[in-house]
């Protein structure tokens, strides 16, 4: 794994989600499955990684895990409500009992003065409470991407821990 600290986010999240007995799901579209292969680089990560879903397209997006194109034509495929869709369609699709999506404008073209290049929609769910965020990372396709999947397994370790408490 050549980003180390996204490798140990990644074995902290495994690590809890095995204490914790979870099975994780993933539905990713910036960061084409970055974070799915950052828990699969752990050895038994089977114990506590269901599935991930790569849905880069808006298609993919509605033919693998059920987001509504209204959703997408209202809100545009990068937004919290998009994230949310997919968080919880991962979750429906899945055995899992957690998911986090991600969606986004990695760059370096494609965005907008409403959606600017390093604009990144989250959620994470467990099917009771669904939390949703955007974050503006800098830096090239490369870093955003990076920082984005970083992201993602931070708020997945939040989720866990409130879950928890």
């Amino acid at each position: 794994m050549t980003n180390t600290l996204l490798h140990q986010l990644a074995v902290k999240a495994g690590n809890r989600l095995r204490e914790e007995r979870l099975l994780l799901a993933t539905a990713e579209s910036c960061t084409g499955g970055m974070v799915a292969a950052a828990m699969t680089d752990i050895s038994g990560s089977s114990n506590w990684f269901e599935r991930g879903f790569v849905t880069y397209s808006n298609q993919a997006k509605i033919d693998m895990i059920g987001v509504p194109a209204e959703l997408i034509d209202k809100h545009g495929a990068v937004s919290e409500q998009v994230a949310r869709a997919m968080a919880e369609g991962a979750l429906r699709n899945s055995r899992a009992q957690l998911s986090l999506a991600i969606t986004g404008v990695a760059g370096p073209g494609g965005g907008t003065a409403e959606k600017p290049v390093g604009m990144v929609c989250f959620a994470w769910t467990n099917r009771l409470t669904t939390v949703v965020e955007t974050q503006h990372f800098k830096g090239d396709r490369a870093q955003v991407r990076n920082q984005a999947a970083q992201h993602a397994l931070r708020g997945l370790l939040k989720l866990i821990d409130t879950a928890e408490a």
